[in-house]
């Protein structure tokens, strides 16, 4: 297809739901693109965070490769090798866990949020944060802090406040006994790159602690490696009672995954949620090789290194430029 007829194409039989730019991209390697035209780019939009480990890491594809050919789908009512190691491999970087796998952010936060319910007998509302981003299915989207998003849209599903950031006594005065679940983004990113004060950390996990609230920390975006930590939770000394991935955890295929604290693990039983195509032998395969791909070209270091240095030189320019 020459490029004209790719964006007739689109037009014509693609819902027009993402803001586009013509650039059509025919393969990546690490941190470049090519397009159809074979110029390069140097990919500074990894879509929201998926390619960690930048486009086609040989880890990844190898792992793909050995993997398609043997077993592509299994149902979860069976067991498989791959989702046991990348379950226990989560496990060993995070907390004593629990994993459910589904295929998105959306999804894994949907997963999040309807434990918390099962947890709370009759408990049922979520404190969130304005200027949060929880996904784009209803109960997320109504998770979300951000009415833009959630326009069009009503009624949402009930059971969300969303109070202002990094503000304790905003938390204190939705509180009701009715609440079971905080539920927030460490690092807002669609609300603008907005980061979470330890103190305010702090005193979320000890309210959570003194009223039996659980601490749901949304790291689609933050997790795997991005902040130097594997999670960036670890940066605040806490422990989560859920946290909820996806995004870079599949090296580019999709994936996501809710770790549930061993202390409320039981709320799930069998029948109770599912997803049919999570944790399936490809995309673990894949996820395993990230871990891997983390582990061996030491990249939690290289990205510290590399955040140090961007902040530096960036705060430079914005000192020149921006008086």
């Amino acid at each position: 297809m020459k490029a004209q007829e790719v964006f007739d194409t689109y037009k014509d039989c693609i819902l027009p739901t993402y803001t586009k730019y013509p650039l059509i991209a025919a393969k990546g390697k690490g941190s470049k693109l090519w397009d159809i035209h074979n110029n390069a780019y140097l990919d500074f939009f990894p879509g929201w965070g998926v390619c960690n480990v930048g486009h086609c890491h040989p880890k990844v594809v190898q792992a793909v490769r050995e993997q398609i050919g043997k077993l592509i789908f299994v149902p979860n009512n069976y067991y498989h090798l791959n989702q046991a190691k990348l379950a226990k491999e989560i496990v060993y970087w995070a907390f004593p866990s629990k994993v459910f796998f589904c295929n998105s952010g959306a999804e894994a936060n949907e997963a999040a949020i309807k434990l918390s319910r099962k947890f709370g007998r009759g408990r049922y509302e979520i404190i969130t944060f304005l200027d949060s981003f929880h996904g784009r299915t209803l109960a997320a989207l109504a998770a979300t802090g951000q009415k833009k998003y959630q326009e069009g849209f009503e009624p949402l599903p009930q059971g969300f406040k969303a109070v202002k950031f990094n503000d304790i006594e905003a938390v204190k005065s939705v509180l009701t006994d009715k609440t079971v679940a905080i539920m927030l983004e460490l690092i807002q990113g669609e609300g603008g790159v907005n980061v979470a004060e330890r103190d305010f950390v702090l005193a979320l996990r000890k309210m959570c602690d003194e009223k039996n609230l659980l601490l749901i920390i949304d790291e689609v975006q933050t997790g795997i490696g991005r902040t130097a930590k594997m999670f960036c939770y670890q940066h605040y000394g806490i422990t989560p009672d859920i946290v909820t991935l996806a995004k870079a955890l599949g090296g580019g295929l999709p994936i996501g995954a809710m770790l549930v604290n061993n202390k409320i693990s039981n709320a799930l039983g069998p029948g109770m949620h599912a997803s049919t195509f999570g944790g399936g032998p490809v995309i673990c395969k894949a996820a395993i090789a990230v871990f891997k791909a983390i582990q061996k070209e030491n990249l939690l270091n290289n990205a510290c290194k590399m955040g140090e240095y961007l902040f530096s030189k960036l705060a430079g320019l914005k000192s020149k430029f921006l008086q």
